[in-house]
């Protein structure tokens, strides 16, 4: 059952990434994008009908993290209470640039907004990636399974490590372009016009990126982490998701030249679900590794409930689900087509 419920959370995660980080990404993007008061809108009217129910998906993990492995929600959430704060207040920035730009409108306002949305986006991006980052490199647990981290002590790797370090910022340098890109390819997939071929533009030099960041990361967290290259040693199967992060990316560039907005972005999402799958193989059964004693890394049997729990908690876990991707897929289908300016809100 632990197995089970650690890919469940993983692949919730997955489904977060994908569609959070179209809206992060198009966030991202916005100033570099928009020319005009009304392409930023029309960026807005984008993302939208879909943005507050993509972070469902988050909130989900975090629930099903907290019920199916508390010990590790107790540890990291103790740990990284200063990153976690981070990211919360930039998630309120960002949901209230977007909402109050339709609402608290102006000359000075609407600028205003538009840049706290776009640094909002940007830095949600980059601290994913970084608190991913620490995930990988492990943290300095202790043998009662709790640690603390600054945010930062000289940068390196090691038994002292910092929040940000060269490695982990290389990591949420790398979910930075790779979000990035896959918000541009969304906005050329909703707009038109200027603005629509800006976002292939951008897309295309962010692809360069995307690709070079992958390689370098790939190649350190061999590194960094040995427990990645010694789980694909003994379990090669797990290069599955390799590939398909691979041949995600490769129809997205294929896509981008041929001016194919849906099948570029469908290959950024692959790329992305890719990425994060080969992530969680390399590391499983371990959900925290220790940066201090391998003996105090955390493993999903030892903070784990208990197995009945685990096998009520699917009973109510399937049904659940099943709503919010019916959910999910009413609102994708509903707003389908291309984003118009005309029209209240956003």
């Amino acid at each position: 059952m632990e197995t089970l419920w650690f890919w469940l959370v993983g692949g919730m995660l997955i489904m977060y990434t994908i569609l959070d980080g179209l809206d992060l990404g198009a966030g991202a993007m916005h100033l570099w994008l928009a020319r005009t008061p009304t392409e930023r809108r029309l960026i807005l009217r984008s993302i939208g009908p879909v943005w507050d129910g993509n972070e469902v998906w988050l909130l989900a993990a975090g629930g099903t993290l907290f019920f199916a492995f508390p010990g590790l929600y107790a540890s990291s959430f103790s740990g990284f209470y200063l990153p976690l704060m981070m990211v919360l207040w930039l998630l309120v920035l960002r949901g209230i640039s977007i909402e109050f730009r339709a609402h608290v409108a102006g000359e000075i306002w609407a600028p205003f907004w538009d840049v706290v949305f776009c640094v909002a986006s940007a830095l949600l991006a980059l601290f994913l990636g970084v608190a991913l980052g620490n995930v990988v490199r492990g943290v300095p647990l202790n043998a009662d399974g709790w640690f603390f981290e600054p945010l930062w002590t000289n940068f390196r790797v090691g038994a002292d490590t910092g929040i940000l370090d060269w490695y982990t910022i290389a990591v949420g340098l790398a979910a930075l372009a790779a979000l990035a890109m896959h918000g541009a390819l969304w906005v050329w997939l909703k707009t038109g016009d200027a603005l629509g071929e800006r976002a292939r533009r951008a897309a295309r030099g962010l692809w360069g990126a995307v690709l070079g960041l992958a390689l370098l990361i790939t190649a350190l967290t061999f590194i960094v982490q040995p427990l990645v290259p010694q789980r694909l040693a003994e379990a090669p199967g797990g290069y599955v998701f390799a590939v398909l992060a691979v041949a995600g990316l490769a129809a997205a560039w294929r896509a981008i030249r041929g001016h194919r907005p849906r099948t570029a972005f469908l290959g950024s999402a692959a790329y992305l679900a890719g990425m994060l799958a080969s992530v969680a193989f390399g590391l499983f059964p371990y959900v925290l590794p220790a940066t201090t004693d391998p003996a105090y890394s955390l493993t999903t049997h030892a903070v784990a409930a208990s197995s009945s729990s685990l096998r009520s908690g699917l009973a109510w876990w399937i049904p659940g689900m099943v709503i919010a991707c019916l959910y999910i897929a009413f609102i994708y289908r509903h707003f389908a087509g291309r984003a118009v300016v005309e029209g209240e809100g956003y």
